[in-house]
């Protein structure tokens, strides 16, 4: 079969040539284009001596006579050659920077072997006798950089608490207590559990906890555990090794314990975490380590947790739905939310406060309130609390036609819970309607502030409840109708925990 004379090449390939006739063709045109386009070329042997050394080498670097440095150690022509520890190696160095005097040279250097793979010794090529050549290279590579380190600002600036506890806005008697708890806790690194009604502010105060904390500088990440879907829970806590369920990443996936390490962990809802979970989370509590859903090894963490929640976990403990280890792991420092009807008095300056928040959002002029319009919201039971107050002022805000809210503008938005001005804001959480006071006596009674009121009364029922019971607090629990921890908590709160 003949081969078309096309097929050759003036080095006489064939097409489909074996690789052993391709190298040996091959090989010393590579060589020989290298030693022609590059700045200098020079080879050593198994003891780093050089045995050879092109002339444009050899001129660049003050040498008249090549052949005067053949049998040399490679150090005492070019002191910064690092050829020895190629050959020592076998490694190949891609890109350097070697000086020479006051210059620097960019250079490559490759072992050499034989047929047999045997190291025979190293090649050095110098490519650019001027770092300049590099500069598009290195811009690129700075560019990254650049954008590397802004994108990890970014993200450490958005796992940064940015509340403060002085943001809990109030200065009644049960807002100053929730924040002199929260100062006193961020000087303990112990676990601490928020409970109050949803939109009380407990994530706001976790944040505050942690700024003021010795974990400040660390990051705080929040995870509300009743936002993700069951099925990922696990995931998105303790992270996942590389393939360690079917659909996951190669690559693992970090946790939110492993991000926040070094710093808070705030996780809200947590009486919504699924129970076979709880025994996890309880272990990375007790022991400050994490195992990755899937992996068989243990990383150490230093993470402060913070939890939040809504609900009767004593209740769900006694239903089987929360392990009572996990519950007493978490309760360590237990922080009271006072809702807003018990801290009527703050009010007006939450109100100012999120009117102020409002118009920086929109762009527009804050909003002000009629003294008819404040006296209503005062009046309100506010069961969503501060949350359910912005949300009807921004929709107030929308609604209105002038810079001032009329009461007449929030009436609708109130609907059927609307409740007159005239109305105390307890009413709604009274057990039953109190009795009309006299009004010649009501000029007698002495004036002060509602939430003083109410605690001055929940004081009284403790002492009642224990007087009765000659002291037995499980029944006074039983009597009063709330848990045994409730009643311990209230009775710490009210300095009544030593009698």
């Amino acid at each position: 079969m003949s081969i078309a004379r096309d097929a050759l090449d003036n080095h006489g390939l064939i097409v489909g040539v074996s690789p052993e006739r391709f190298r040996a063709v091959a090989m010393p045109l590579l060589f020989d284009h290298l030693n022609a386009q590059c700045e200098g070329t020079i080879a050593v042997n198994r003891q780093a001596r050089i045995v050879w050394i092109n002339d444009k080498y050899a001129e660049k670097v003050g040498i008249r006579d090549p052949s005067s440095v053949l049998g040399k150690e490679i150090e005492e022509v070019l002191p910064a050659s690092r050829l020895r520890e190629v050959v020592e190696s076998g490694q190949p160095s891609m890109i350097d920077l070697m000086a020479f005097g006051d210059e620097h040279f960019v250079v490559t250097r490759i072992p050499l072997r034989d047929e047999d793979g045997t190291l025979v010794g190293a090649l050095g090529f110098v490519l650019f006798d001027r770092a300049r050549h590099l500069k598009p290279l290195m811009s690129k590579y700075t560019s990254l950089q650049t954008q590397l380190v802004a994108t990890q600002n970014e993200l450490a600036k958005a796992r940064r608490a940015r509340y403060t506890i002085a943001g809990f806005i109030g200065n009644s008697p049960a807002a100053s207590e929730i924040k002199r708890q929260a100062r006193r806790a961020a000087q303990l690194d112990a676990t601490v559990l928020l409970r109050g009604e949803t939109g009380t502010g407990k994530e706001l105060l976790a944040q505050g906890i942690h700024n003021l904390s010795p974990r400040a500088r660390g990051p705080f990440v929040a995870v509300n555990v009743a936002a993700i879907p069951e099925s990922l829970v696990e995931a998105e806590l303790f992270g996942t090794a590389p393939g360690a369920f079917t659909g996951a990443d190669r690559k693992a996936r970090i946790g939110k314990f492993e991000v926040a390490n070094g710093g808070t962990l705030f996780l809200d809802e947590i009486g919504d975490l699924p129970l076979p979970l709880q025994a996890k989370l309880l272990r990375v509590l007790q022991e400050q380590e994490v195992e990755p859903l899937g992996s068989n090894q243990v990383k150490a963490l230093n993470v402060r947790v913070i939890a939040a929640t809504h609900i009767d976990l004593e209740a769900k403990v006694a239903a089987g739905q929360f392990r009572d280890d996990l519950y007493y792991r978490l309760n360590v420092l237990a922080l009271r939310v006072p809702p807003l009807r018990e801290r009527a008095s703050d009010i007006p300056a939450v109100v100012e406060h999120l009117l102020d928040d409002i118009a920086n959002r929109s762009g527009q002029p804050p909003m002000e309130l009629s003294p008819e319009a404040l006296a209503l919201l005062c009046a309100q039971p506010w069961r969503g609390n501060v949350r359910e107050l912005g949300n009807l002022l921004e929709r107030a805000q929308l609604s209105a036609d002038g810079p001032q809210l009329q009461a007449a503008h929030l009436m609708p938005l109130l609907g059927d819970q609307a409740r007159s001005a005239d109305a105390p804001a307890y009413v709604a959480a009274a057990p039953a309607p109190a009795q009309a006071v006299p009004a010649a006596d009501i000029e007698e009674l002495p004036l002060q502030p509602l939430a003083q009121t109410i605690a001055q009364a929940e004081r009284r029922a403790l002492q009642s409840a224990l007087l009765a019971c000659k002291g037995n607090r499980r029944r006074a629990a039983m009597e009063l109708g709330i848990s045994r921890a409730s009643l311990y908590s209230k009775l710490q709160q009210h300095g009544l925990s030593q009698r």
